[in-house]
């Protein structure tokens, strides 16, 4: 090899070198997919939306933070020993006001769909695709760059008003919490990261589906309304109340998310089927460990991960083929 230069030209011993170079150089340098992630990452932080996406959920964070601390304090006194007091901030409510997963199940995916509404047809309608993606920039890159983005975006807002809950109510309260209801609190936190995930996946494909963003924007919030409003009554309708009844609202995420955090933050839960009267006879009460609540609600949070999956793969193939012009 050390006389290989000697036997060929300068001029292209020196290509030589710079192809292999090119292709011993990391792929990840070359993509700009933290470049991409970066820049979105920033502009979303900043952007007005994301100010009136945080103010509405706090808002209602709030409201809801307050019925629950002021019915922990009415009836603190009727119970000998309260058990798991903290997570009563979160599933607690009255009949004015829904408890804050009640909130979350319903309000959080406006999150997902006003990040990622106009990810790829907002650049369509500036025509900056075709200028971003002249840069050293894979296609791959863009796309994935934005799901990281909204993700790590979306991880930031979640966590910052969990903790902001928390702190307040402890100081209504006075409870601190138990490493339990701590390690179910950031189960609760990660599956709504995760459905929100969801989304963010569905309005990320629908912007690539839809070339206006109106229309995109329009599209994720009909789904949003179809599952939240509507799944319900037509499941009532054709299946009733029995088993068939459960499974078809399931394949709701909306209902899958409930589930799953409902369990998780009420640890006297033990089942998610129907139990009949048998079963019922002889049961003990108590409460399930941590680990267990989780092995419970480990197929919910499996179906939103493999859900959020599949709309990703789908807007990621239709985006590589997607034949883009000056």
């Amino acid at each position: 090899m050390a006389t290989l230069p000697r036997l060929l030209p300068e001029t292209i011993w020196q290509k030589l070198q710079s192809v292999s170079e090119i292709r011993l150089a990391p792929a990840g340098g070359r993509t700009g997919l933290a470049a991409v992630a970066r820049k979105e990452f920033a502009d979303q932080i900043r952007s007005w939306r994301m100010g009136i996406l945080v103010a509405l959920l706090v808002v209602t964070a709030a409201a809801s933070l307050y019925t629950a601390a002021m019915t922990i304090r009415e009836t603190a006194g009727q119970e000998a020993t309260p058990a798991f007091v903290f997570l009563r901030l979160f599933t607690g409510g009255s009949e004015q006001l829904p408890p804050l997963t009640s909130f979350m199940a319903f309000l959080a995916p406006l999150v997902g769909i006003g990040l990622g509404f106009d990810a790829i047809c907002g650049e369509h309608g500036r025509r900056t695709l075709s200028r971003v993606l002249a840069q050293p920039i894979h296609r791959d890159a863009l796309i994935n760059g934005k799901f990281l983005a909204g993700l790590q975006t979306i991880a930031l807002m979640l966590f910052a008003l969990f903790g902001l809950v928390g702190s307040v109510g402890l100081l209504m309260i006075g409870v601190p919490p138990t490493g339990d209801e701590l390690l179910r609190l950031l189960a609760f936190a990660g599956i709504t990261l995760v459905y929100v995930a969801f989304w963010l996946a569905l309005s990320i494909l629908l912007s690539i589906l839809f070339r206006q963003a109106a229309t995109s924007a329009l599209a994720g919030m009909a789904v949003w309304l179809f599952f939240s409003l509507f799944w319900a009554m037509i499941v009532g309708l054709v299946a009733g109340s029995g088993e068939a009844a459960l499974w078809l609202s399931r394949l709701s995420p909306g209902t899958l998310y409930t589930e799953a955090v409902l369990t998780v933050l009420t640890p006297t839960v033990r089942t998610l089927g129907t139990v009949t009267v048998e079963q019922l006879i002889g049961a003990l009460q108590g409460v399930l460990p941590f680990g267990q609540s989780l092995l419970l609600v480990w197929p919910h949070v499996v179906g939103l991960i493999a859900l959020t999956a599949i709309q990703f793969a789908v807007a990621y193939m239709l985006f590589m083929r997607r034949e883009i012009r000056a």
